[in-house]
């Protein structure tokens, strides 16, 4: 993903995208397109937000020249499809965010996200705890 920037006042997408990247993100995945075109995308927000076509062009070639859409020529027009899950475009945000601080903050970034499971329930830190013995390759502490 390139040309990513935080934005914390924000939440969920809209956290590293603009508002209608993020909508047409969320349209993108909830309806599982494997390849989209612009109009459809057009016509999927039409009950939301009254857009122009270019306007989606726009966004749509941003999010392109961001790496999250490859796109492919059909006729005189483009298709567009994902490049990766919901899933994976978190994981990767996640990944990119962690290599992208310096050590302390990584630190700082660790007890965050342990003090933040913690907030949500046992359940939770279960969860963790797996994830973390499962890196390790199971050894038990």
């Amino acid at each position: 993903m390139k040309g990513i920037r935080i934005r914390p006042e924000k939440r969920g997408l809209r956290v590293v995208l603009f508002d209608l990247e993020a909508d047409i993100m969320d349209l993108v995945w909830s309806e599982s397109w494997d390849t989209f075109s612009v109009q459809e995308v057009v016509d999927g927000l039409s009950g939301q937000r009254d857009l122009a076509y270019t306007t989606v062009l726009t966004t749509v070639r941003r999010l392109f020249d961001k790496g999250i859409l490859d796109r492919v020529r059909d006729g005189r027009r483009y298709l567009y499809r994902s490049k990766m899950s919901r899933e994976q475009f978190h994981e990767q945000l996640a990944q990119e965010l962690m290599r992208s601080l310096p050590a302390a903050g990584r630190e700082a970034a660790l007890a965050a996200l342990v003090d933040q499971v913690a907030e949500d329930d046992d359940e939770a830190l279960d969860r963790l705890e797996a994830m973390i013995r499962a890196r390790r390759g199971g050894e038990s502490r």
